[in-house]
C-alpha cells in the first residue's frame, strides 16, 4: 500500500502510531511517518478525543456551475465573443468575478467552445487570423 500526497494515512496505521509508546522521533521512525504527523495525531486525540483524520476541505465548488444554462445561451447568441468579453458579461449580469482561465475551463466542462477557427465558421466561408477577421475570397 502506498500513500499519496493529499490523502490521510489509513486508520490502522493511525491507531498503531497513537498506541505506540515513546518519543515522537522513535515512533515516527518505527512506522515510517513524519514527526509532525505523530505530533498532530496526538494533539488531535488530546484536543478532540478523536483518532480519526479530520475532514479535508480542499475541494473548491465550481463558481459557474449554476450559470450553465445562461452561459450556453450567451455563447449561442454571440459565438464570436472572446473569453475576456464573456468574463465581463458574467461580472455585469451575475456579479461574479472570474478570470479567463476559469472561464475557459468552465466552458470546457460544459462542452462549449469559443474557438474562432471552428469547422462551422470555415464552412460558412469566414476565418479569423490574428487580431482581425478577414473575409475569404473564393
Amino acid at each position: 500500500m502506498s500513500w499519496r500526497k493529499g490523502q490521510a494515512y489509513g486508520q490502522d496505521l493511525r491507531d498503531r502510531v497513537l498506541a505506540a509508546p515513546g518519543v515522537l522521533r522513535e515512533v515516527a521512525e518505527r512506522f515510517g511517518v513524519s514527526q509532525s504527523y505523530v505530533c498532530r495525531a496526538r494533539a488531535r486525540r488530546k484536543r478532540l478525543g478523536q483518532t480519526s483524520p479530520g475532514a479535508q476541505h480542499n475541494h473548491m465548488p465550481l463558481r459557474l456551475a449554476a450559470l450553465e444554462p445562461a452561459l450556453r445561451e450567451q455563447v449561442a447568441a454571440a459565438p464570436t465573443q472572446t473569453l475576456r468579453e464573456l468574463c465581463q458579461w458574467v461580472r455585469a449580469e451575475h456579479g461574479i468575478e472570474v478570470g479567463t482561465t476559469t472561464m475557459c475551463k468552465t466552458l470546457g466542462r460544459f462542452g462549449l467552445t469559443l474557438k474562432k477557427n471552428h469547422p462551422a465558421r470555415r464552412r460558412a466561408g469566414k476565418a479569423r487570423c490574428g487580431p482581425g477577421a478577414y473575409e475569404l475570397e473564393g
